[in-house]
This record gives C-alpha cells, sequence and structure tokens, in this order.
C-alpha cells in the first residue's frame, strides 16, 4: 500500500508546476547543459524521492544539483554529493554500493528513503520562501505515506526546517550532530555534503559518517 501511494505520489511530483521560475531554470540548464555533460539528456524536469517504502530511516536533502539530479533523474545521483552519500549509507548498512551515479547504476537503499525539501534545483542553490511552501505539500503527504520511520536525518538548514514545519516540529536548533528526540523519532541534524562544506573541511569525512553510524545505532535498539 506504501508503496503504490508513493507512486501515486511522486508521479504528481514529476508533473508539478507550481514554480514557474524554477520550472524555468531547470529547463534552461537541460538545454545548456555543460561541457563535460553535453552529450547526455537531461532529466530537467521535478525530482521524484526514492529508496524503501518501509524504511526506518529518512534522510531530508535541500534540493537536486542542476548536473547532478537535475540531469540523472534521480536525488543525490552524479555528483560528489551524491556519493559522500552512497559511501556513508554503504559504510553504515543503508546502501549495496558507494558511489549514486546514474539511475540504472544498481544502488539499492536498504531501510532508507531520500527525499528533499525542494524538487527542482534552484538558481544559486536559493530556492524562494513562495517555493519552499509550494513543495512542502509534497514532505507533509510523504511523513503520512512513510509512517515506519524512526530516525530521520536532515541536511542544512534548509532541509531541517522543512522537516520540521512539515512534521509540526517547533523552536528546534539546526546545528551539526544536533539531535531530538520528538514523538517517537529521533531527528538528526547534518551539515550537508555539498563541496563547499566539505572542500574547505566545515564537514568532515568522519563527522559525516558518525552521523550515520549514530542512526545505525538508534535503529538497532529497536531490534
Amino acid at each position: 500500500m506504501s508503496c503504490d501511494k508513493l507512486h501515486w505520489l511522486n508521479y504528481k511530483v514529476i508533473g508539478c508546476t507550481r514554480c514557474p521560475r524554477l520550472l524555468q531554470h531547470i529547463r534552461q540548464i537541460g538545454q545548456e547543459k555543460v561541457k563535460r555533460f553535453a552529450r547526455e539528456e537531461y532529466w530537467a524536469r521535478p525530482l521524484p524521492s526514492w529508496g524503501d517504502p518501509n524504511a526506518r530511516l529518512l534522510i531530508v536533502g535541500l534540493a537536486p544539483a542542476a548536473h547532478g539530479g537535475n540531469r540523472t533523474g534521480r536525488m543525490f545521483t552524479g555528483d560528489g554529493s551524491g556519493d559522500w552519500l552512497a559511501r556513508a549509507m554503504y559504510e553504515s548498512g543503508f546502501a549495496n554500493m558507494p558511489t549514486s551515479r546514474s539511475k540504472d547504476d544498481g544502488l539499492v537503499l536498504k531501510d532508507a528513503y531520500i527525499t528533499a525539501a525542494i524538487r527542482c534545483a534552484p538558481p544559486d542553490n536559493k530556492p524562494l520562501p513562495t517555493e519552499l511552501a509550494n513543495c512542502s505539500q509534497y514532505l507533509v503527504t510523504e511523513l503520512q505515506i512513510l509512517d515506519n520511520t524512526k530516525v530521520i536525518i536532515m541536511l542544512g538548514k534548509i532541509g531541517f526546517d522543512a522537516y520540521c514545519r512539515a512534521a509540526g516540529v517547533r523552536r528546534l536548533r539546526f546545528s551539526h550532530g544536533a539531535s531530538y528526540d520528538i514523538n517517537g523519532k529521533v531527528l538528526l541534524a547534518s551539515y550537508h555534503p555539498s563541496r563547499q562544506n566539505t572542500n574547505t573541511g566545515k564537514l568532515t569525512w568522519q563527522m559525516w559518517l558518525d552521523i550515520f553510524k549514530k542512526a545505525r545505532s538508534i535503529l538497532g535498539s529497536y531490534g
């Protein structure tokens, strides 16, 4: 049942036209491309979520990357952030392989589901408040469908705030490594694995991996 509902929701996401600025932007990127991907056909549509419908771990990202998910058609796929996520999930037992390169690369998530605050790559990675509000309806519905989740990893303040709004949680402070026990779920906050954070050392590999190890440990306590 959850699988059918998520499939229906993702179908609605792909066809969403609520944010004209974002649609124009992702379509333009898909037409202009960049030199290294000049021969590839870009997805250039809103991105669906993906993973295990019965997942106990939910990951809430920021938005698709212009030449990552917006190109490949899968969240956290085809860029550095995607590889950081796949590797951490692989090392903590949530994925079957340590890389995320294309939709048909064989990557399978185990007990995990990936979504985002916004489903279209925004200019300069900065969605407008109205765009976040438009997209929040999908996250609200996902949280209702994904009723088996026990741990939520929220990436960056935008992902953190988006989840809190969708779940009706108030007055939580974002900081890397922050943990909150709310209504029987554990919320874990992390910096986003963007190059801006990983290349500068703001987010180190050990800091990042520790978040997923903590999630694994918490889920292990449920048996």
